[in-house]
């Protein structure tokens, strides 16, 4: 039970409490601070210097202004290309003689080392930025000093062509387009692309850079292959370790020192020219046909550097499309674009002749006006390349007539020598000029050597067999089927066993074995 002083004392309590409920807040914040800290003084203990004032906690101080958040350091951006190339090295090194041999074959030409640089300096930055934008490995910009010597205008006996050394069926493979006008291949743009592309398609067939970059010389199915073989053997299956063609096996030794002289030139005795870290050229799509030679005298360039900057253009026109594109340096931009709208006569002064049958390329000069000298320069006619039925050629477009650009396919080239078999010592000659040449029937009857006897003729009634092979007995063979099974033999077998079957000419034959034995050994 509570007692009476207590609850007095309650009461007192509330009734204090209801009055001050009943006192405006004005009032209450116009106390006087002092009496108020007097009270409490009064009731409060000593505070210990050591704690914190519980009264000076009561009226919280400003706070104090922010400081300035400290600034993020930048790394400033090398100035020279070479730098931000080294800054990307990853490939592994390698300390074989065989790069020491290319270091040594490359400081023994500074004048060519050079030429790559100075050819080089045009188109690095773009290809570094796209190296960088995926994640690949530095050194792939360096890659076309071996493929064309950073030439974009290379072109290989077996008609690679370009800074990447693209053959034909690749670059279509890769999206590059190629016809009579232009070729894809040597467009620097479009073969970066295309090459970074298959080289990144490479990379995640191996996981290695290395047998990637052999692919790239050598071919995927080369590779993998060669990996297999030597899985089989329980043997390393890196590229040190695979069996390879010479070409492929000094293809990375030559990367590699290119890569150590450009990492440390001066222990080389190599001075390598300043390449500034930016864009050298700025790229246009063409809206317009156009005359090289006009491009060219709109950009105030010499006509040489603008066919370097803009190889893909195979013709005198740039044949204007929705995709055609050339590049200029930056600094010509701004003329050629005010020169091209200002511009009335016509921009172009070439067009495309077909030459029909039983049509005189004489006539053809007469009726455009043009000499022949001039006719055969202009489309490179030479003692090889003559005018034949159905030849594309370039001649002047008549004065007020609108020029015929149609779409024409890129020219037809023969099969790379070194896809080709060399005759066998058992076939005969080519017959002589003049002499009547044997019909189809007599050659299809004609019955090839015994395999494993090539002086002794086969007999086409007895199915042929190969010596040493776990396929014994075939009919009519497929080279296919037989490569599958891992038939192993000469060529030179291959070759008879194909004519036998297919009653064909053994030269004929020959260049399909090449194909396919390439295709599947």
């Amino acid at each position: 039970m509570m007692t009476i002083a207590a609850r007095c004392a309650l009461l007192t309590v509330l009734l204090f409490a209801a009055a001050c409920a009943q006192i405006p807040a004005g009032e209450i914040a116009d106390q006087d601070a002092g009496t108020i800290e007097r009270a409490q003084a009064a009731v409060a203990p000593e505070p210990d210097a050591t704690l914190p004032n519980p009264a000076v906690a009561l009226v919280p101080e400003p706070p104090a202004p922010l400081a300035a958040p400290a600034q993020a350091e930048v790394k400033a951006l090398p100035r020279d290309i070479w730098e931000r190339l080294r800054a990307g090295f990853t490939l592994a090194p390698m300390d074989t003689a065989l790069v020491q041999e290319w270091e040594r074959r490359y400081v023994a030409k500074p004048e060519y080392f050079e030429r790559m640089v100075e050819r080089g300096s045009h188109y690095l930055f773009h290809i570094v930025e796209e190296i960088e934008r995926r994640k690949m490995p530095a050194e792939i910009a360096l890659l076309p000093m071996i493929e064309s010597a950073y030439n974009p205008q290379a072109y290989s006996k077996a008609h690679a062509s370009g800074l990447w050394q693209f053959i034909p069926s690749t670059g279509k493979l890769y999206g590059l387009r190629q016809n009579w006008w232009y070729d894809g291949r040597r467009d620097v743009i479009a073969a970066t692309n295309a090459a970074l592309d298959y080289l990144e398609k490479l990379y995640a067939q191996f996981g290695d850079w290395e047998l990637a970059l052999a692919s790239y010389n050598w071919g995927e199915g080369a590779v993998a292959r060669a990996v297999a073989r030597n899985q089989a053997k329980g043997l390393a299956a890196d590229y040190s370790s695979l069996k390879m063609p010479a070409e492929t096996r000094n293809y990375l030794p030559k990367l590699i020192a290119v890569k150590n002289i450009i990492a440390d030139p001066a222990s080389f005795g190599v001075t390598l020219a300043s390449v500034p870290n930016e864009p050298y050229f700025e790229i246009i799509t063409v809206q317009r046909h156009i005359d090289v030679k006009l491009a060219a005298r709109f950009a105030g360039m010499p006509l040489d550097e603008f066919r370097f900057l803009n190889p893909a253009h195979n013709k005198a026109v740039i044949k204007a499309g929705s995709e055609e594109t050339i590049v200029l340096p930056r600094d010509r931009v701004a003329a050629f674009n005010a020169n091209l709208d200002k511009y009335e006569e016509p921009l172009v002064s070439w067009q495309a002749h077909t030459l029909k049958a039983g049509e005189k390329p004489e006539k053809i000069a007469a009726t455009y006006g043009i000499s022949m000298n001039e006719l055969k320069r202009v489309n490179g006619i030479t003692g090889k390349n003559k005018f034949r039925t159905g030849l594309s050629l370039l001649v002047p477009v008549k004065a007020g007539a609108t020029p015929n650009l149609p779409d024409l396919p890129a020219a037809q080239v023969s099969r790379p020598k070194t896809y080709k078999t060399a005759r066998s010592k058992n076939a005969k000659p080519a017959a002589k000029a003049g002499t009547k040449p044997q019909s189809k029937q007599a050659v299809a009857q004609r019955a090839p050597a015994q395999p494993n006897n090539p002086r002794k003729p086969l007999n086409p009634n007895v199915s042929p067999t190969i010596a040493s092979s776990p396929l014994k007995s075939v009919a009519e063979p497929s080279i296919v089927e037989m490569a599958a099974r891992g038939v192993r033999c000469t060529e030179t077998v291959f070759i008879r066993i194909f004519a036998a079957a297919a009653g064909q000419r053994r030269t004929a034959a020959g260049m399909k074995m090449a194909a396919l034995r390439r295709l599947y050994r």
